[in-house]
């Protein structure tokens, strides 16, 4: 079993414990995610990335990651395979050749 799969679990059976189900519906997973993505933002607000502080940074991204396992969950979608997929697509949309050193959208390569 991967760690993602155990990670999962370990959330739904917290989840599960609070009877947080009926929550968790995608949509408020999602909006959840957002949200969370925000907090993480936040901790970058009016600094430079040097200065934020780590233990914000390592709290909101365990919430990204956790809402983001629960939503694939939902869909029961296997985080390895979509983020490899994602992986493969993006490197045909940015090729090495013309993508290497720039941060440009791959329509303007």
């Amino acid at each position: 079993m991967s760690d993602i799969k155990k990670l999962t679990e370990k959330l739904i059976e917290f989840r599960d414990q609070r009877d947080w189900a009926q929550f968790h519906n995608p949509k408020d997973l999602a909006i959840a995610l957002n949200i969370e993505s925000g907090e993480l933002l936040e901790a970058y607000l009016w600094k430079n990335a040097e200065d934020a502080n780590v233990n914000k940074v390592k709290e909101e991204l365990a919430d990204v990651f956790a809402y983001a396992f629960l939503l694939a969950d939902k869909y029961q979608f296997d985080v390895y395979d979509i983020v490899a997929e994602k992986v493969e697509r993006n490197g045909k949309k940015y090729p090495i050749e013309k993508a290497k050193g720039t941060a440009k959208k791959y329509d303007e390569l």
